[in-house]
């Protein structure tokens, strides 16, 4: 009876169960968990593995972070338009929104290993086509290529590793991928405004092709994973065609609109509802489809428990606030401190260490407890109290205040990036999903990182318009800024325009006022996800189950 209840989690307890069998399943066995040496204790093969994964992790994440800062300097060599140097910047999170939950599909039924080569191919070609880009619209091609390696990388590495360790060393593992994930955020914003003010911009596209040397063959040469047993005939039948169809145009027509809105054409435009109602309607049928198939895309089993569907909202409201404050942090120091690329990308220095050191020292902190629902509540309240404290800066913040308040909000997302995936799985009924489940936690991160880009444009604009006219007449050199969509656009050009103090002055308080609103928001949705957290239930995650596609000794 006793080994039968160790295999049972307290999601699939019925509702009569007496509260002794709930004590039970809620408490660890009473057997020791792996050690640290334990842990480390694997072929040498498996350990050149895991490096592949660590170098993946690390070239997407310094490619994701690396070109934003660059977009201006790129607009202005190549002579492209507002609207040109708009989808550059946008295109790559859209496609790989996009993109990841089909790869996660695929390599559900073909394996991890075919669609992770295509991914880099994909990536490789993406970067050459834009290291070599001569116009605008050529540089957004590359990206679109690249973004359609880069979700596959992106999602594949966390996939792999649900694979290829067991639930009860996964935290430890989870941490370690976390090291260049953050190392790769923290040097990416400054290796682009590096190569932009320095070099040349080009020089981002060119940086991925030694490391995917290094990467690739580690990959084809140590990543043993367990064959998948149908022949490649039998896959392609299995491979739930209707609901990557439908999903793809689904999540396409709703996805542009919100990349748009507020930037392009109003939210209340046709141009804006028209799509998001269609998009809407084809993601609603593709729900609906997804109980046919005999295997879904997104299959109902992943989240027909209350400790998936909280995990799953939290890491939408993870990514929302995430890639938000990664975007709009820099672009505050550029606007309202007049600093340039580089020194704003070494001001975010103090939030990329915390959230690098958080994302360890909150493994650790599972590791060390067994329990994992005590961290998700404080990592979403450290989130939601430094994210409002942002909401506090202005022209005349210190460098104290500037630093103080990124590390209190980096803490909690630190810790959300690594915890929640350990929930995510423990929640699969069978060991076989957890890949699947945290291919899944990824792509609703990415999404709500879109959905948060959009929400935080339109704020801006609306809030800079209000605060720009309070201003009065404005001087021909900063005309411009009496449109709101050009205000993002133009800060760049802030610290050379030849206006009077007073007058800078005003406008470097239009920007703060403006960014102020969009720190207040993100801080809400902080509290949201505390709430939804609240539902998380605290899961046994001492299993040595291994996955179909396991890494074979």
């Amino acid at each position: 009876m006793a080994a039968v209840l160790e295999k049972k989690t307290v999601e699939g307890v019925p509702p009569a169960a007496p509260q002794s069998v709930l004590e039970e399943e809620n408490s660890p066995p009473p057997q020791a968990a792996p050690t640290f040496r334990d842990k480390l204790r694997k072929p040498l093969k498996f350990h050149l593995a895991f490096l592949s994964l660590l170098l993946m992790v690390f070239i997407v994440s310094i490619d994701a972070t690396a070109l934003g800062i660059a977009i201006p300097t790129i607009s202005n060599e190549l002579h492209g338009t507002t609207l040109e140097a708009f989808w550059a910047s946008i295109s790559f999170i859209l496609i790989e929104t996009i993109v990841q939950p089909i790869y996660t599909s695929v390599s559900d039924v073909f394996g991890r290993k075919l669609p992770l080569y295509v991914a880099f191919a994909l990536f490789g070609i993406g970067s050459i086509v834009f290291a070599l880009s001569q116009s605008l619209p050529i540089v957004i091609v590359g990206r679109v290529v690249q973004a359609l390696g880069g979700g596959g990388l992106d999602v594949l590495n966390e996939v792999i590793i649900a694979d290829i360790t067991t639930l009860n060393e996964r935290a430890f593992y989870i941490g370690l991928i976390s090291i260049p994930m953050a190392l790769g955020t923290i040097l990416g914003p400054v290796i682009g405004a590096s190569f932009s003010q320095y070099a040349t911009w080009r020089w981002i596209g060119w940086l991925n092709l030694p490391l995917i040397g290094v990467c690739l063959p580690l990959c084809i040469f140590c990543l043993d994973l367990k064959p998948m047993s149908h022949t490649f005939k039998q896959q392609l039948a299995r491979l739930d065609w209707g609901g990557i169809g439908l999903f793809t145009a689904g999540a396409t027509v709703f996805s542009l609109p919100l990349s748009w809105a507020g930037s392009m054409y109003a939210w209340n435009s046709w141009q804006t509802i028209l799509p998001l109602i269609i998009g809407a309607l084809l993601l609603g049928v593709f729900a609906w489809y997804e109980s046919k198939p005999a295997e879904p895309m997104f299959p109902y089993r992943i989240f027909n428990n209350r400790t998936a569907a909280a995990t799953l909202a939290g890491s939408f409201i993870h990514g929302l606030i995430l890639y938000t404050l990664i975007q709009y942090i820099p672009l505050f120091f550029q606007s309202v401190f007049l600093k340039g690329p580089l020194p704003s990308a070494i001001s975010m220095i103090s939030f990329f260490a915390a959230l690098m050191g958080f994302t360890g020292i909150a493994a650790l902190g599972v590791e060390w407890s067994r329990r994992y629902v005590w961290e998700i509540w404080l990592g979403w309240v450290f989130s939601a109290v430094g994210v409002g404290l942002l909401g506090l800066w202005g022209s005349d913040t210190t460098l104290a205040e500037s630093s103080s308040f990124q590390v209190i909000a980096a803490i909690g997302l630190g810790t959300l990036f690594t915890v929640p995936p350990i929930p995510m799985q423990a929640s699969a009924k069978r060991a076989e999903d957890q890949g699947l489940a945290i291919g899944i936690l990824v792509s609703f991160r990415l999404f709500g990182a879109l959905i948060g880009l959009s929400v935080a444009a339109t704020v801006f604009s609306n809030q800079f318009g209000a605060a720009i006219t309070s201003l009065g007449p404005l001087p021909d050199a900063l005309a411009v800024l009496e449109s709101p969509d050009e205000a993002l656009g133009f800060i760049p050009y802030l610290q050379t325009v030849n206006v009077t103090s007073e007058t800078m002055e005003g406008v470097r308080g239009a920007y703060a006022e403006a960014f102020k609103p969009i720190f207040y928001i993100l801080a809400g949705f902080g509290v949201l996800g505390f709430f939804t957290s609240l539902w998380t239930r605290e899961l046994t995650i001492e299993s040595d189950e291994k996955g179909r596609q396991a890494f074979q000794n």
